[in-house]
């Protein structure tokens, strides 16, 4: 074998930092050593891969090529290092989700994976789907739990659990008392909505397709607790997933609303990579999401 395991580490590293001296730095190796193993591993087969302007080495089609099977390579040896050391689960493991899923499911799933696999590190990433799925594309994310829809040819999109999207407003709402909503009120009403190109967004506008150019919409917010405090106040209605909203109708403080004659259902999804070596620690994490599907 005319390369080792040290040099695609810093293959690795180096594609994403882009920078010698941070993989270096993350790799507990000097900046001279670093580079002298990338230099050695191009130079053994006489190849480039990486494009070099100044400090910054961004990879070009063979690295980006090559890429994919470094890591499958590398995290390969790293199981079966755990198997030689009795270990069930390797590494650290490194989440993206979406802004609903990651703040009222995903920490309850790590919580469950770190007592099962104690020293096992987990990052969570919370972002909206499209850069979820670039992380993952990208391999600085291990899989990714998303509520938007998306296409990737790199990418595996797999359904995961069901969830709906329920309307809502304050108990003193003018349409507090209505419960079921036609298209009139829809119109007449003042929405309080998440911002466009989020996956709770895109399952509402689909929803009411030929009502949107006519909706009154007074502000679009980033996060869902941000709008639930302004329909509280009275500002208008909103539209969230039901996972959101359950403690506040338990509460009384939000009232949900009923509109039958559009379809405001939707799934969860995972995002892997599909060359990405799938770890006994990935395997465990789908696993305990599997074992939450279905709808709240």
């Amino acid at each position: 074998m005319h390369y080792t395991l040290r040099q695609l580490e810093v293959f690795l590293a180096t594609a994403r930092f882009e920078n010698i001296s941070r993989a270096a730095a993350s790799l507990s190796m000097s900046q001279s050593a670093a580079s002298g193993a990338l230099q050695d591993l191009e130079r053994q087969f006489d190849i480039r891969l990486f494009e070099r302007a100044g400090k910054r080495l961004q990879l070009n089609d063979l690295g980006r090529a090559l890429q994919p099977q470094a890591l499958a390579l590398l995290d390969q040896a790293q199981a079966l290092e755990a198997g030689f050391a009795g270990r069930a689960d390797t590494g650290a493991l490194k989440i993206g989700a979406t802004l609903t899923i990651g703040n009222y499911l995903a920490v309850g799933l790590m919580a469950n994976f770190m007592n099962e696999h104690p020293g096992v590190r987990v990052a969570l990433t919370v972002d909206n789907t499209a850069h979820i799925a670039a992380g993952v594309a990208g391999f600085n994310l291990d899989l990714g739990l998303v509520e938007g829809e998306l296409s990737h040819p790199e990418l595996v999109i797999t359904p995961w659990r069901e969830d709906e999207l329920i309307a809502f407003c304050a108990p003193d709402h003018v349409l507090a008392k209505r419960y079921r909503l036609n298209d009139d009120d829809l119109l007449a009403a003042t929405w309080i909505l998440r911002e466009p190109g989020s996956g709770t967004r895109q399952t509402f506008d689909r929803a009411l397709h030929g009502l949107l150019p006519g909706l009154n919409i007074l502000l679009e917010l980033q996060h869902t607790e941000a709008i639930k405090r302004a329909v509280e106040a009275g500002l208008g209605i909103g539209c969230l997933s039901r996972i959101t909203l359950r403690d506040a109708f338990q509460r009384g403080s939000l009232v949900a609303l009923d509109m039958p004659h559009r379809d405001l259902r939707r799934h969860f999804y995972f995002v892997l990579h599909r060359r990405k070596f799938i770890s006994p620690g990935i395997e465990r994490w789908l696993e305990l999401c599997r074992n939450t599907g279905g709808t709240e």
